[in-house]
């Protein structure tokens, strides 16, 4: 959606400039309001009022006024979430105070636990939670200290301080005394407030741990397992791995999210113990661990370690351990600290529950985008909260590291507390193991859905089914073209859809607009189940069938940027779809653009920031492909698709129709035309004297068609656009032999 779409500067009121500014100014502090409480309710209570494309409605205003009016925009507004402009590095922060880490306490393992069974019968696994525990009583000189405990979460540690009750910084633990700046990361973490309420300290430093919940992680592995890409291990890699980032536009596209449990430097702080502090942090909108107790002795400390270590299966993150803390914060200064830790907390680590099964067979599944997984089958297990069946081997680099076979006994323990996964062989040395596991061999190169071939890309680990008909991949298609933020059609859910797929009355996502309102009322559905067991048979009906069909037939008519994000190729997310849609007028003309043929052929710059690509320098590297989102991997993945069987029957089916949809956000001076026709395209410029207009303008103008602007002349400059009073740089460029331009002979480049 547009900016501009809702900008008060269209229509100016017949009033004065002040009043108009009161009325901006009125509405930009209800948008913000609004913006916050939907915010709260989303990442905080997980109960939204309303739906993400009203939500959107409400920040696009909200961006268009502020662009119209920068003066009029607040520190803490909700569009200060939003992905900045890529960073060269993190710059480093100093502390307040040191942010020291917490005294592990382990579990004891197995063998640890028997070896000291030997001298003490009694030992328990907490044993070193004891001697820990003694410690402090011995150093206070008595008994019966409050304490308190909370889960530890598996995220990474952030501090955050807050000024005048706004979001100042945020800056990772690094070595203690100095961190990283990674504010601007931060800010795009919609569950952390920019602005605390009246009454807070001046000067408020929280910390806390970033992490993803686990919902959010395994969807998230599910989009990079699709794409082929490498997954994350668990997700604390994967939240470390986005913090990392340079670029806070790929952080924003990344469910991250965090829990607070402690603070640095405080001035006036409202609490004296821990209970107090996490009640404040619940009084200012910060989020805090909802399972808290407070344990005065050793016996009370066992019980709720031993609660906690139950209740986490149920938690929505990945947790390890529980941390425990003296709650009456004067006592801290009387433990005090070591060079590393307080000696007034620790954090007593779970060790993760390892179980031994058998692997009775290895199938392989077929993704939305084709990617063919293996799966272990297994005997069926019981292991941290859940009995487990089936464990992912990723892919045949996992396989091989892992020397897993069928028929072998495996130790299996759910990554991160989450995903069951294959730990290691047990028997790796018995003498009648089964054969080596060879994906390709298994499948005898072909896909276990629609037999056909199978391919591996260069680069990628992964195999994949190319055939965009397959029918393992139909209904995920098909539930995605559907979906809401493709072509949105109504009443077409994963019921509707498998039985479309099962009937045979659809295979590809386009034999959706053959349907017709004659037979698809009649589609039969699971029968529904009565309360006495029986079944009663179900049909779409009219109602819904017509509903089906409306959506289809406005469908036709979804912009470009929709249609390519339906397409569910692989690397082509929302905003790479509106990015290719700005360089392209319509569908067309992205099958056939040289643009992002240019661009596959070029080195991988996703990870780069924009300084970095310009170094580059490669002469067929235009400004757009500099600066675009798209990287290289996606437009390979688009060239791919189009010269593709697959992708040439779409555009066959699309033009048997009648359908080439069209962008609705087209922008003529980044087009694939005028990137690649211009004469100006690739070529270096240098400006120099009086010109008609101001030097950026220009710059601008060249910039747009393709070309570059330096700011100096060498011998691989090709053009040296001169004005009146062009000076040393004329005469170096004659030197040269550079041919020097004037006005309306840059005209006639164009």
């Amino acid at each position: 959606m547009s900016d501009d779409l809702f900008s008060y500067s269209a229509a100016k009121p017949s009033h004065s400039s002040s009043d108009s500014d009161s009325v901006v100014k009125a509405r930009i502090a209800e948008l913000s309001k609004q913006l916050d409480h939907h915010n709260e309710l989303y990442y905080q209570e997980a109960e939204p009022e309303i739906s993400d494309a009203e939500y959107d409605r409400l920040i696009n205003e909200l961006k268009g006024l502020e662009k119209e009016h920068p003066e009029l925009a607040q520190q803490d507004s909700p569009t200060q979430r939003v992905g900045g402009a890529p960073l060269e590095g993190f710059s480093q922060i100093q502390h307040l105070v040191p942010m020291l880490s917490i005294e592990d306490i382990h579990e004891l393992k197995d063998e640890e636990l028997s070896l000291l069974q030997q001298t003490r019968p009694t030992a328990k696994r907490s044993d070193n939670l004891t001697d820990w525990f003694q410690r402090f009583e011995r150093s206070l000189g008595h008994s019966e200290v409050a304490l308190s405990i909370e889960p530890k979460i598996d995220g990474v540690a952030v501090s955050i301080v807050y000024k005048n009750g706004y979001f100042d910084y945020a800056v990772t633990r690094g070595d203690g005394a100095t961190g990283d700046d990674i504010s601007q990361n931060i800010r795009t973490i919609k569950s952390i407030p920019l602005k605390l309420p009246e009454g807070a300290p001046a000067l408020f430093e929280v910390r806390g741990e970033v992490f993803m919940a686990n919902a959010a992680f395994i969807a998230l592995n599910q989009k990079r397992q699709e794409a082929g890409d490498q997954l994350f291990v668990n997700p604390r890699n994967a939240t470390a791995g986005t913090l990392k980032q340079l670029d806070s536009k790929l952080v924003e596209k990344r469910p991250l999210d965090c829990i607070f449990h402690s603070y640095g430097m405080v001035e006036d702080a409202p609490y004296q113990t821990i209970e107090q502090f996490q009640e404040t942090l619940r009084a200012y909108g910060l989020k805090s661990s909802s399972w808290f107790q407070m344990p005065t002795t050793m016996a009370e400390l066992q019980a709720a370690i031993e609660q906690l270590d139950n209740d986490r299966h149920d938690f929505p993150y990945a947790t390890d351990g529980a941390v425990i803390k003296v709650n009456e914060l004067e006592l801290h200064s009387v433990l005090g600290s070591t060079s590393k830790h307080p000696k007034w907390a620790c954090a007593y680590k779970f060790l993760p529950e390892q179980v031994e099964t058998q692997i009775k067979n290895i199938t392989i599944q077929v993704g939305r985008t084709g990617v063919l997984t293996p799966v272990a089958e297994l005997e069926p297990v019981f292991v941290s909260g859940s009995t487990v069946s089936r464990a992912t081997l990723h892919n045949q680099d996992e396989i091989d590291r892992k020397d897993v076979r069928i028929g072998d006994r495996v130790i299996i323990e759910k990554a991160g507390e989450i995903i069951p996964a294959v730990v290691k062989v047990v028997n790796t040395d018995a003498p009648n193991r089964g054969e080596k596991f060879n994906l390709y061999d298994f499948t005898h190169g072909s896909c276990p859905s629609c037999a056909s071939p199978i391919e591996q890309e260069e680069g990628f680990v992964a195999w994949r089914c190319l055939n965009f008909a397959c029918p393992a991949q139909a209904v995920t298609r098909i539930k995605h073209f559907a979906s809401r933020k493709a072509l949105d059609i109504d009443g077409l859910g994963t019921a509707v859809a498998e039985k479309l797929v099962e009937t045979k009355m659809v295979s590809t996502t386009l034999d959706l607009f053959d349907l017709d309102i004659d037979t698809l009322p009649h589609l039969q559905l699971d029968p529904a189940q009565l309360e006495l067991g029986e079944s009663k048979p179900r049909r779409l009906g009219e109602k819904r069938a017509e509903q089906i069909i409306n959506s289809l037939n406005s469908a036709k008519a979804s912009p470009l940027s929709r249609w390519i994000y339906s397409m569910g190729i692989a690397q082509i997310g929302e905003s790479a779809a509106r990015e290719i849609a700005r360089l392209h007028r319509d569908l067309i003309e992205v099958s056939e653009s040289e643009i992002l043929r240019d661009l596959a052929e070029l080195p991988d710059y996703s990870e780069l920031s924009v300084s970095k690509r310009k170094k580059e320098n490669h002469p067929r590297l235009s400004k757009y492909q500099i600066e675009s989102e798209l990287g290289t991997v996606s437009a390979q993945h688009l060239v791919t698709f189009f010269t593709s069987e697959g992708g040439k029957a779409v555009l066959n089916k699309l033009s048997t129709l009648g359908i080439n949809p069209t962008s609705d956000n087209y922008d003529p001076e980044k087009s694939a035309h005028s990137d690649s026709s211009s004469a100006i395209a690739s070529k270096t410029f240098v400006i120099t004297g009086t010109l008609s207009k101001p030097r950026p303008e220009f710059k601008k103008l060249i910039e747009s068609l393709g070309g570059k602007v330096s700011g100096s002349i060498s011998a691989k400059t090709d053009y040296l656009l001169a004005g009146e009073k062009a000076g040393s740089k004329k005469a170096k460029a004659q030197e040269l032999g550079v041919t020097v331009l004037d006005e309306a002979a840059l005209h006639a480049m164009m």
